[in-house]
């Protein structure tokens, strides 16, 4: 099967050297890293049977987060740990869009635009939900930046998770929306998120770099009920954790081309698109983020400095439902919420298990003998981050 590791190999270091001075070192590393992933470049393990000799190589991952070989495993670990955290209640899925006008300054400054519409995004839903003609308390959210559509384009945009209600200023009180039928509306949002990013990117001293018409203009913000937490959850995930191009939607790569698959978006149509691959790689690399920015940030009762808000909200909504499901019974009181973060095996248990399991397993060959671990060591400059 193609993979991007293989079009990286073949074209990457012409593009280097022929864009040389415009990439990011985020981007270089991405490209390096991709390179090598998985390859005995890196190093890794030998599996060899005891019995029949059939040998298996294990190749370390580069981890990198732009990779489509190393997401799958994170995406489902952040999926086991978000599960635990959100609240027992339906769920909004918020999307706030930058205008076209702002694209090339998000390039320019990707650092500074990409947290000034995370922050902007939350705190216009923040101020809604505050007012009781919409909640009227505070509401978790989850927002995750999102630059890239099915066809590499180039459209950096916020998708945001919100509870469908929020913990009244009390503490004991879990308010609902005051529309049953939706959270809040676009129309509302639009103003408050054009406004914030205003002042954010004043402060930053990048408000002269902008056509001041943009601000005239109504923003799009797109609201739309997705379900309950657990659903809800399972669907941010694939924003969090996947790249803008996984090696399966690859087809063709010959003559200096590739030739990749996305899903029409009106249609549900499968498609396929040509690009030269100079073009390609552009595409693809703009999408990197500045080495140590979050993907996901926490806002409300999600944020780390809430712990004891979110787990007394977590109270109140399981009471209430165990209310409703008994029709009235009175029902003794839950006990205190811990704030204690759950216990996770360290880094060291873990691999100390998965070396057990391993040097246990029968061959998958004559199914009689146990593999032995041999390491290989790695060649390259720098491991794996």
């Amino acid at each position: 099967m193609l993979e991007l590791a293989d079009v990286v190999r073949a074209a990457g270091p012409a593009y280097v050297q022929a864009h040389a001075g415009r990439l990011s070192a985020a981007q270089r590393r991405a490209l390096d890293d991709i390179a090598v992933c998985r390859t005995a470049t890196l190093g890794g393990t030998i599996a060899r049977c005891d019995q029949c000799g059939a040998v298996q190589y294990h190749y370390h991952s580069c981890r990198n987060r732009h990779c489509p070989k190393c997401q799958e495993d994170r995406a489902q670990d952040w999926l086991a740990r978000t599960r635990e955290r959100l609240l027992p209640c339906d769920h909004y899925l918020l999307t706030f869009t930058l205008p076209s006008e702002l694209r090339a300054l998000a390039r320019r400054h990707p650092r500074i635009v990409y947290a000034a519409l995370l922050r902007a995004s939350a705190g216009a839903v923040q101020e809604l939900a505050a007012d009781p003609q919409w909640v009227g308390g505070t509401v978790g959210i989850l927002a995750v930046r999102h630059t890239w559509s099915r066809t590499l384009e180039y459209p950096p945009h916020a998708h945001v998770l919100v509870t469908a209600g929020g913990l009244a200023a009390d503490g004991i009180t879990w308010r609902n929306p005051a529309h049953a039928r939706f959270l809040m509306p676009g129309y509302a949002l639009s103003p408050r998120f054009r406004g914030r990013m205003r002042a954010a990117l004043r402060r930053a001293g990048l408000l002269d770099e902008i056509d001041p018409r943009i601000w005239r203009r109504r923003w799009t913000v797109h609201v739309q009920q997705i379900g309950s937490g657990q659903h809800a959850s399972l669907y941010l995930s694939r924003y969090i954790y996947r790249v803008a191009l996984t090696d399966d939607r690859l087809e063709r790569f010959a003559n200096g081309q590739v030739t990749f698959r996305y899903t029409h978006g009106r249609t549900g149509e499968s498609r396929r698109l040509t690009l030269p691959t100079d073009r390609f790689l552009t595409q693809f690399l703009q999408h990197v983020l500045p080495r140590g920015f979050p993907k996901v940030r926490s806002y409300g009762l999600l944020s780390p400095s809430r712990t004891a808000q979110l787990e007394r909200a977590r109270q109140v909504l399981l009471l209430h439902a165990a209310s409703v499901t008994t029709h009235g019974v009175d029902l003794a009181p839950l006990p205190p919420p811990s704030v204690d973060p759950p216990a996770t095996a360290s880094t060291h248990s873990v691999i100390t298990l998965w070396l057990a399991l391993t040097l246990a397993a029968r061959c998958p060959v004559c199914h009689r003998g146990q593999q032995v671990l041999h390491p290989i060591p790695r060649t390259h400059s720098r491991g794996p981050p």
